[in-house]
């Protein structure tokens, strides 16, 4: 890797450092009017769906359930059925058992009928329906063991639970019910019971094309929180058995109770409250341009890093509610369409172009050269970083991701971005076949770098290059250097990269590491591959740390924030 020598001739006793910050010009146009107002969010489905999933009312913000089911339009539709028990459990109707959980954690009922609380799914039911779930639960008082069922629009009064259809008609005789019928349910019927008993409250089937729905029912105007898996979660819950087994579960919650969600889990929730508000914008916006990310499973986002990490309720305080309150509604658009939002921790040094990075062009997502994450670089976790790799090692790499290559014997980076983040890494064997890898996924396959922002091995410089006290010494861009302006005023240059412009008037980054050490032009330091880089993300929209560090220490405000990590755009 060689400095531009056009950027040489540029830098003698003082460094110049330029930043461009590009604000877009006010705009009139009007707010984003999102298209729905609640998101539905997967918790636990495909995989990792649930043979039971138990819910609890938190203490003093609710009484107890109601059912209904949601309809096209994301609105709970009640049917006018309850239950006063605030800890209660939604499982297949199937023979479950109780498993209680260990070391305090929450238990579940599992298929089987091995242990001392088992509900079993045969049921006596009585030979008449009726059309609320008042008179259903009337005409069950005189019945032990009674409870009522939902079905397609009816409700019916079961009681009982038997393990076995024999045993259903045997108490049938023994109970004097003639007349009465077995029902066992089907593949879609949900069973709701009282948690670590075999008491069942209710039960619901609509045939698949509706599915149950559960929200708590709040004292007063409290907005009720519910405890699901040791999480608190806002709004309510539909639960489906997939293929006729297991159970996914959803949380049908509003965007603003959802971005409350997630802005702890997202950012720390003691950071500086424009950092948190300007996470805000950004998350609320990036759920709303994602809402057809799983729509094939019935539901808009997950839980993880795949889309947002949303855990609910409990890391939230009065900082990040705050943000959230004081951001409420607002969106980032560019020409008044809905942005996608990227962020990631932090960059490194300089954001990039999206295309870049994933190849498709975005004119918002252009990369910004990031002076800011240079001030909290002490307080990163492993902001800086190495990889190495013997020739074996890398090959082998290579070889176990497919590529048909021999030893390596050469690596480098091939293609630099403006803004200095690696664009293409070439490699050589010792057949003289050359591999190049280009972008974020083809990059991270071949060396498993963190960021594009990236050296790979130590320069050899010819003439030209920059030298500081003498001609033995190169940059280092691991150390401290200063600038002096024109009135003698010294100040730090951020981070451990510099820049400069060129004659051409680009701004490239400067590069260079302290003469004699034992290096090579085959990317190799005494003999091992070596990738020296910064960050932690994909370089793409909003660095976190970066969004700390304008807020902390530059006085800058939530909107300033967005402004300069996305090009052009507009807040409201």
């Amino acid at each position: 890797m060689r400095i531009n020598k056009k950027i040489g001739c540029f830098f003698s006793l003082t460094i110049a450092v330029a930043i461009f910050a590009v604000l877009g010009a006010p705009s009139s146009q009007a707010a984003y009017v999102p298209p729905v107002s609640t998101l539905k969010i997967g918790i636990f489905f495909n995989t990792t769906a649930l043979p039971s999933a138990n819910l609890q009312n938190a203490s003093g913000l609710g009484s107890g359930f109601e059912f209904g089911y949601y309809d096209g339009n994301r609105n709970f539709v009640t049917i006018a059925a309850w239950t006063e028990e605030r800890a209660i459990s939604m499982m297949m109707d199937r023979n479950m058992t109780w498993h209680p959980g260990e070391g305090g954690g929450a238990g579940e009922y599992r298929e089987g009928t091995g242990g001392p609380v088992v509900v079993g799914c045969f049921h006596i039911m009585l030979d008449a329906y009726f059309e609320t779930f008042e008179q259903a639960k009337e005409a069950a008082e005189p019945y032990a063991d009674s409870f009522v069922k939902y079905e397609s629009g009816r409700f019916y009064v079961l009681t009982g639970n038997y393990t076995t259809r024999a045993e259903a008609e045997s108490a049938i005789v023994s109970r004097g019910l003639a007349g009465c019928l077995i029902n066992s349910g089907t593949s879609n019927t949900i069973a709701v019971v009282r948690t670590g008993t075999n008491q069942l409250l209710f039960e619901f089937d609509h045939g698949g094309t509706r599915h149950l729905a559960v929200r708590p029912m709040p004292i007063g105007d409290e907005n009720p929180v519910t405890i699901f898996r040791n999480y608190r979660y806002c709004g309510g819950f539909q639960y489906a058995r997939e293929d006729g087994a297991l159970l996914s579960v959803l949380n049908f919650v509003d965007i603003e109770d959802y971005v409350k969600g997630i802005l702890p889990y997202e950012m720390n929730n003691q950071w500086p409250i424009e950092a948190l508000k300007a996470q805000a914008c950004t998350a609320r916006t990036y759920a709303l341009a994602s809402l057809n990310k799983h729509s094939s499973r019935g539901f808009d986002l997950c839980t993880t890093e795949d889309c947002q990490v949303y855990r609910g309720r409990g890391s939230a305080n009065d900082r990040t509610d705050r943000a959230v309150d004081e951001t409420a509604g607002m969106y980032v658009t560019y020409n008044g369409a809905l942005c996608t939002t990227y962020y990631a921790a932090s960059n490194g040094g300089a954001s990039e172009n999206s295309e870049n990075v994933w190849s498709e062009s975005i004119p918002y997502l252009v990369g910004v050269i990031d002076p800011y994450e240079a001030d909290v670089v002490p307080i990163i976790s492993n902001y800086y970083w190495t990889i190495t790799y013997t020739p074996q090692q890398i090959t082998q790499r290579l070889k176990d991701r497919g590529i048909n290559c021999s030893t390596i014997v050469s690596m480098r980076v091939s293609a630099y971005t403006p803004t200095g983040n690696v664009l293409t890494v070439t490699m050589k064997d010792d057949r003289g076949a050359e591999y190049s890898f280009s972008r974020r996924d083809r990059l991270y396959t071949a060396l498993g770098v963190f960021t594009q922002r990236f050296d790979i091995g130590t320069a050899t410089y010819e003439p030209g290059s920059v030298f500081v006290n003498d001609s033995f010494q190169t940059l280092n861009p691991d150390s401290q250097y200063y600038a002096i302006d024109g009135d003698g005023t010294t100040a730090i240059v951020p981070g451990g990269q510099m820049y400069a412009i060129t004659e051409s008037g680009s701004v490239e980054a400067v590069r260079g590491e302290t003469a004699g050490s034992s290096s090579d032009d085959n990317g190799m330091i005494n003999g091992v591959f070596t990738i020296k880089g910064s960050g932690r993300g994909h370089n793409v929209g909003m660095s976190q740390w970066g969004a700390y560090s304008m807020a902390e220490y530059h006085g800058k405000t939530f909107i300033d924030i967005i402004k300069f990590y996305y090009t052009g755009v507009e807040v409201g």
